[in-house]
């Protein structure tokens, strides 16, 4: 997973809406990876506006109907948005 460097520092701009984007980002892999019911190796996260989404392979539809279910879980997540491919 690649991380992104902030765009600000210090306090918050009045304008921001909802966690930044890297801070869900990172929140939503490590929920995948700590599950243990799927291989998230395969999987992109990244996030705009609260949005997630997932792009990559995992093992089964099973595994990407966890992979939503769990992303969907995570606080600040406002939709989740998947390509993931099963195979």
């Amino acid at each position: 997973m690649v991380f992104k460097e902030g765009t600000f520092h210090g306090e918050i701009p009045e304008h921001f809406d909802g966690p930044h984007p890297a801070v869900l980002e990172t929140a939503v892999a490590d929920a995948l990876a700590a599950a243990g019911t799927l291989d998230p190796s395969d999987v992109a996260v990244t996030s705009e506006n609260g949005v997630i989404y997932l792009t990559g392979r995992v093992g089964s539809l099973e595994e990407v109907a966890r992979a939503i279910e769990i992303a969907r879980s995570v606080p600040g997540v406002r939709a989740v948005e998947s390509a993931l491919v099963a195979g």
